[in-house]
């Protein structure tokens, strides 16, 4: 049987372009719909309704799922609705379909009118026995013209928002870096007009979000998206051997190498796998990518070959505790549901610090970024911006945004750039004649309505400012570690950094508290088998490399406690 849908019976494959028919009269829209499919049901879905308010919904439902629909015929005496209406606002959710009006001889003269009200292509005359002289030649005359028109599917997830909307901004990033495909429309843009209308949304509260399915979700949590898009968010066990939070290099590196080594392992991140490596445009000297590697392609391939060995990966989950039961060691989330393990190794990384200064709060996603933002690449396009930073991640996006913006400004606090930049970064940001470099100096205020127009920067040296045009700024400044749910749990230090292993040690004593005869191991935490890895690591190298070799090593560590124990 044919699905239902709205009111109305679909027949074929969603894939297909659809002709949709609607006639009140039951029996005509059977035999309507009969003569389609037999000529044309291999190749076209056929989409029947018995009423204009079901057509329309069958319409819509179309839009959100993405699907062409190449020809709208629609009889021209129903009640509530006549075919005329009903077509006015088919225009509007499908206005390059093709447009037929099935009339009586006696409303022939209604229909020369539609011409001019509706764009008519075709009227037809019932009865249209026998359809191969009649039906037929019409419909392949308009399907040709249809064809020869550029109505290309959007089989992916769908994102209407504003320009200069936060949220709308948050949930492109987000999808982006959980390489979910999705297509931006405007929601001041017919196109993007035409979607809220389908979702039946009133265009206020935005980001709309339709699923590939065509669901549409009005302002959705990050949960709800993963949810939605494919993403996993629920641990299909109770106990693992091994619990990784944070989804950066050192935390992909100790799934793909837990799971790799039969470890049952889980990988829990709060928003996507990458941390902030996964957001650089290139990385140049990552070990074995002469060419360099784009900080999503390398995440991608790390989250695939962790999958690969068996490792689960749950996005959009929130830890908020860490508590010791016996031998396991127990995971909370802030939904209050928990995880258990024999093993945790904390991989949360670092975020960016929020810089303090008057205008930046309120115009945060609206045109200020913490971080490469790199969805707003192309809003770059022949525009003056400015990145705050003198790190490796700042001068990476200085060199990415440089391609399409007419010029890019970095903002360092200190006298240069070689204290905190690599010099291979260096060398390239000098080469690129649209980059300037301006020391010494600071964004201490940012001015704009609804969207980012001014900064004010002050100089460092002499404490002189300057008012600067700006429509994006990024800010790549400070590295703050996720831990303040380890509090009282885990040693950190006065910054919030997780110690670890012989650094725990005063002059060769055992950690307060710590119960066993060894001393703890090399990455090891205050709390026996609970390791770190990473950036959150106190006096860790902040490389790539490094911690993705420690992600690693604390699997090897993590073998060794669990033989011990």
């Amino acid at each position: 049987d044919a699905p239902t849908m709205g009111g109305m019976t679909e027949q074929g494959e969603a894939i297909r372009t659809a002709i949709l028919t609607v006639d009140d009269d039951p029996g005509v829209s059977r035999a309507v719909a009969r003569d389609l499919r037999r000529r044309y049901g291999e190749r076209h879905r056929i989409v029947r309704a018995e009423s204009g308010a079901a057509a329309l919904d069958a319409l819509r439902q179309l839009k959100l799922r993405g699907d062409l629909v190449a020809i709208i015929l629609a009889d021209y005496r129903m009640p509530e609705m006549n075919g005329i209406e009903f077509l006015e606002q088919a225009m509007d959710i499908y206005p390059g379909a093709r447009r037929v009006l099935l009339t009586a001889y006696a409303d022939t003269e209604a229909a020369i009118d539609a011409i001019n009200v509706v764009d008519l292509d075709h009227y037809l005359l019932k009865p249209w026995d026998p359809p191969e002289e009649k039906l037929y030649p019409v419909v392949d005359a308009l399907l040709d013209s249809w064809m020869s028109s550029d109505h290309r599917p959007v089989p992916e997830t769908k994102v209407i928002g504003h320009r200069w909307s936060a949220r709308s901004s948050e949930v492109r990033e987000f999808l982006a870096r959980n390489q979910v495909p999705y297509r931006w429309y405007a929601s001041d843009e017919p196109e993007g007009q035409r979607l809220l209308e389908a979702a039946q949304s009133d265009g206020l509260s935005l980001p709309v979000v339709i699923t590939p399915g065509g669901d549409p979700l009005i302002e959705p949590t990050d949960a709800e998206l993963a949810l939605r898009v494919g993403l996993a968010t629920t641990p299909s066990k109770d106990f693992y051997d091994l619990i990784v939070i944070g989804g950066g290099p050192a935390g992909l590196g100790a799934a793909v190498y837990g799971a790799s080594e039969g470890l049952r392992t889980v990988l829990v991140e709060r928003t996507a796998t990458g941390g902030q490596a996964g957001q650089s445009s290139r990385i140049e000297n990552y070990l074995g990518f002469p060419d360099g590697v784009s900080g999503a392609q390398l995440t991608d391939r790390a989250r695939r070959q962790a999958t690969k060995f068996g490792a689960e990966v749950l996005t959009t989950r929130d830890v908020i505790g860490l508590d010791v039961r016996g031998s396991a060691r127990s995971v909370r989330f802030a939904d209050g549901s928990s995880i258990d393990a024999h093993t945790i190794i904390l991989a949360t990384g670092v975020s960016y610090r929020q810089l303090d200064a008057p205008g930046l709060s309120s115009l945060t996603g609206r045109g200020v970024y913490y971080g490469s933002a790199l969805t707003e690449a192309s809003a770059c396009l022949g525009q003056d911006i400015y990145i705050v930073g003198g790190a490796n991640s700042a001068g990476q996006a200085a060199v990415y945004l440089a391609r399409h913006a007419k010029s890019v400004t970095i903002l360092v606090r200190g006298p240069s750039l070689e204290r905190s930049m690599s010099y291979y970064l260096i060398k390239q940001i000098a080469d690129v004649p649209n980059i300037s470099v301006r020391t010494c100096t600071e964004v201490v205020a940012a001015q704009g309505d609804d969207h980012l127009a001014g900064l004010t920067l002050r100089s460092t040296a002499d404490g002189s400012t300057e008012n600067v045009d700006a429509q994006l700024l990024f800010l790549f400044i400070g590295a703050a570690p996720l831990t303040g749910w380890l509090d009282g749990v885990v040693v950190r230090d006065e910054r919030g950094f997780v110690i670890a292993g012989p650094d725990l040690s005063m002059g060769g004593e055992r950690p307060r508290g710590w119960e066993l005869d060894r001393m703890p191991y090399h990455l090891e935490t205050s709390v026996p088998g609970v390791f770190v890895a990473g950036d959150a690591r106190a006096e860790s190298a902040k490389r790539v490399a490094s911690a993705v070799g420690e992600g690693a090593l604390a699997v090897m560590l993590v073998h060794r406690y669990l033989e011990k124990t």
